[in-house]
């Protein structure tokens, strides 16, 4: 039962993800078709399947940030999508952290 209320979390939490990225679209006057989707698997493997299977014209992936030795332990799905995916990518970073005073 504890792996059914994981998995409903998980779907919650990308739900709540989702639509702050679509509300952030909207408040940023995007004019062009924004789609969302939420699917199960590796990261890099998917998204670079989806892509294709859906014929989209860029895809926009996030960058965590993370140092290069995490990054050749860990990999980096934004990297991997951008030398595999069969349309261009558009690797977002996040802001810089704020200053300290």
């Amino acid at each position: 039962m504890e792996r059914e209320g994981m998995k409903k979390a998980q779907e919650d939490n990308a739900a709540q993800v989702l639509s702050r990225a679509l509300q952030i679209c909207k408040e940023s006057n995007v004019k062009v078709k924004v789609e969302t989707l939420v699917m199960e698997g590796d990261a890099k493997d998917t998204i670079c399947e989806a892509a294709e299977a859906m014929h989209i014209d860029v895809l926009v992936v996030g960058s965590r940030g993370l140092g290069k030795i995490k990054r050749a332990f860990l990999g980096s799905v934004s990297d991997y999508c951008a030398h595999h995916a069969r349309c261009p990518v558009l690797i977002v970073k996040p802001p810089p952290p704020p200053p300290k005073h």
